[in-house]
């Protein structure tokens, strides 16, 4: 279950990173996050930004709303998504991965 939790400028999004990947990809879930593939080697921030360049292009956002909260050095990684809903990034994450499910999280 992908965790989506609310935050005062929008919600925060679970991400699971796998850099150095094939290709750029939202690949599904992983320990209750979303899991993104992105060719970019874990090497001083390239990979957080290919991170953020794919979830821009995954949710049709601009790369202003995207922004890393946690995780700079780890896989697992929290993203605020600037002016969306937990429950709006929530649907569309069904639309696009039907067969994931999501968790819009109240504080």
């Amino acid at each position: 279950m992908i965790q989506i939790s609310d935050h005062a400028e929008g919600c925060v999004l679970a991400v699971r990173a796998q850099p150095g990947a094939r290709r750029n990809a939202v690949v599904g879930e992983q320990a209750g996050a979303l899991k993104v593939a992105v060719t970019a080697p874990p090497d001083q921030g390239r990979a957080n930004k290919a991170l953020v360049l794919v979830l821009c292009e995954y949710l049709g956002l601009k790369k202003a709303q995207v922004e890393l909260l946690s995780g700079a050095s780890s896989r697992s990684k929290k993203f605020l998504l600037r002016g969306l809903r937990s429950e709006t990034v929530a649907t569309q994450l069904l639309k696009l991965l039907p067969n994931e499910k999501t968790s819009a999280e109240k504080p």
